[in-house]
């Protein structure tokens, strides 16, 4: 995504083409009237200036009191002129600016979500909060000075030309002598500008992603006494990105300023060349007076536009931000023929699935079989591929080589919808939106009626903590959840499943964050959401898989044994040696055993702790 080192050959047209056949074309209806309202209010100037002349050389020269009406009627309507027009355009234009910039943060929204894994591994969200926000806004703010600018100036710019022309030409060429002289300063300061703008939104983006990792992480860093750390960090990327903007806005500056050094030596010239011929009698007071308004009218909308030049090239780097974006391709798409989804509750198959992250192998020909309506539990040592599994099945990321099939339907053969709609995914992290508990289970469905609700409410457990809260089913979660506990955040994604009802649900370490009482609850309305579906569960905690109708055993991304809880203890191997590992049921007294609750496999595993407490207080009970 780094373009920086094209940036200078970046041209204009491809990036306003994209702007307006993407998001401007739609109100060009609108465009067109602001255009007709800005031609009549820059052409104003140019009538202004021209009625300098009879009211010096007709009204004031001849005392006619009937001619100094009429300029004065004509100055009068030239104002009302520029007035109306003025606030007519700009409401048009800041309508046009406003829906546009929407559309196009909707659109982007919109591609970024469809965007694989691995985009947004590589994507902080501060990044792309800064792409959605700060360059969409830049975009807003330049492009409608840009449209007002660019529009009204340039018109009045030629009408104020035409009457210098029509007054004398010669005096005209005079003025605009220094000219040349503005090229090659101001296309060295674009570039400036266009450099600096870029490395200011860049800055800006690591600033937004520091701002993120601080509020998300303010638990650890409130822990680990890390606030001066963090605001030492977030100090000197603030000085970054103030230096940076500095930068930009000092070469903005200095196009305007080149504008007024060349307009000073016009005055100068015109006024040594001009004022001769005036003295002479060769011109009318009338007429110098009608050119030198024109001239010093004429060098103002001529230093906005040079202005703009610099606002162009801040507004250029967001658009080429935000048309790379635009315009990614996602990898993991619908396929071009998709099949019907199978019909009923799926059994799900893995062949051969091979699976690397650049050089490092995460899934090596793993192969396994989860039946229609059973429970497979998935265990295995941290970084062995679990929770991986899931992510292929629902094609969050797509293996190398390998099939996976529900029922007899390859994955990549149904559309991601329709794939996605198969699963319920109910993890440790229960993530919940900023909402009411309702929302967070209803998400948007409209069509679900209380009886509906209030069932999958019992049969999550919702309905035991929601007497306690002040608005029931409608109070506030807050920002992750926040105002719930872990144990009742569990318990509302899964009155989500519930109410999801889809035939696969996939279970990873669903209960490994609660404490006792809690997780009590929460498994038992897990073994209600599982009954009648496929279920996939990841576990480390052996104990909670006990009663699975399978046990797949994972090591280093392949699948080493499968089997029964007694099945795979029978045969000793991998799964044995994490039991025995994480039960101590080797190399204990009888004694200890005997105070050790892990040694009935019967019980939950959460009593592994009590048995440890046991091993280590063992003498002290003993006594």
């Amino acid at each position: 995504m780094d373009t920086q080192k094209t940036l200078p050959e970046t041209r204009a047209w491809p990036l306003l083409r994209w702007v307006w056949v993407g998001y401007l074309k739609k109100y060009k209806w609108f465009l067109i009237a602001a255009g007709i309202m800005m031609a009549l209010e820059g052409a104003s100037l140019g009538a202004f200036s021209y009625m300098m002349k009879p009211m010096f050389d007709s009204a004031f020269g001849s005392g006619s009191t009937g001619a100094l009406f009429t300029v004065s009627m004509v100055f009068g309507a030239i104002f009302m002129l520029r007035g109306v027009t003025s606030v007519s355009h700009k409401l048009i234009v800041s309508f046009v600016s406003q829906k546009s910039t929407a559309d196009l943060r909707m659109a982007l929204v919109s591609q970024l979500m469809v965007q694989d894994n691995a985009f947004h591994q590589t994507h902080p969200p501060g990044h792309l909060i800064q792409r959605i926000q700060a360059d969409v806004g830049a975009i807003n703010n330049v492009w409608s000075a840009f449209i007002l600018g660019a529009g009204r100036d340039a018109i009045a710019l030629v009408s104020l030309v035409g009457v210098a022309l029509s007054i004398d030409w010669r005096w005209t060429l005079v003025a605009f002598v220094g000219t040349p002289l503005l090229v090659l300063p101001a296309l060295v300061a674009q570039r400036f500008v266009r450099r600096r703008a870029r490395e200011a939104r860049d800055l800006g983006a690591d600033l937004a992603t520091r701002l993120d990792e601080i509020f998300h992480g303010i638990v650890p860093t409130k822990l680990n006494r890390l606030e001066q750390y963090q605001s030492d960090r977030f100090r000197r990327d603030t000085k970054s990105l103030v230096t940076a903007q500095i930068k930009a806005a000092g070469g903005s500056a200095s196009i305007g300023g080149l504008v007024d050094v060349t307009a000073g030596l016009g005055v100068f010239c015109v006024l040594l060349f001009g004022g001769s011929e005036i003295v002479s009698g060769e011109k009318t007071v009338g007429e110098f007076m009608a050119f030198f308004t024109a001239m010093g009218m004429m060098f103002e909308p001529l230093r906005s536009l040079a202005g703009l030049t610099g606002r162009w090239q801040v507004a250029a780097a967001a658009i080429e931000r935000l048309k790379e974006l635009m315009e990614l391709i996602p990898s993991i798409k619908d396929p071009a023929k998709p099949k019907p989804v199978p019909a009923g509750v799926p059994r799900i198959s893995l062949s051969k699935v091979n699976l690397s992250y650049g050089d490092t192998p995460v899934l090596s020909g793993t192969t396994f079989t989860a039946e229609a309506g059973k429970t497979t539990a998935i265990v295995g040592a941290s970084g062995a591929g679990k929770s991986t599994i899931f992510n292929v099945l629902t094609r969050l990321v797509d293996p190398q080589s390998g099939e996976i099939l529900l029922q007899d339907v390859n994955n990549r053969d149904l559309t991601l919808d329709d794939l996605r709609n198969l699963f319920s995914v109910v993890s440790q992290e229960a993530l919940l939106f900023d909402d009411t508990i309702r929302e967070n289970i209803l998400l948007g469905r409209e069509n679900v009626s209380d009886e509906e609700l209030n069932k999958v409410l019992d049969a999550a457990h919702v309905s035991d903590f929601l007497p306690k809260l002040a608005n029931g089913l409608d109070s506030e979660v807050g920002p992750r959840g926040s105002n719930l506990s872990g144990g009742q955040r569990q318990r509302v994604v899964i009155a989500r499943a519930l109410l999801r009802d889809t035939p696969v649900l996939l279970l990873d370490e669903a209960t490994s964050a609660l404490d006792t009482k809690s997780e009590a609850v929460v498994q038992k309305a897990l073994d209600g959401l599982s009954e009648g579906r496929t279920t996939l569960v990841i576990a480390h905690r052996l104990s909670t898989v006990r009663g699975a109708d399978k046990i797949v055993v994972m090591d280093k991304g392949r699948v080493v044994d499968e089997g029964t809880h007694d099945e795979l203890l029978k045969r000793g191997g991998v799964y044995a040696e994490l039991h025995r590992l994480q039960f101590n049921t080797e190399g204990a007294t009888a004694e200890e055993r005997a105070l050790s609750p892990v040694t009935d496999p019967a019980l939950d595993g959460t009593a592994a702790r009590p048995g440890l407490l046991a091993r280590i207080f063992g003498g002290w009970l003993r006594s």
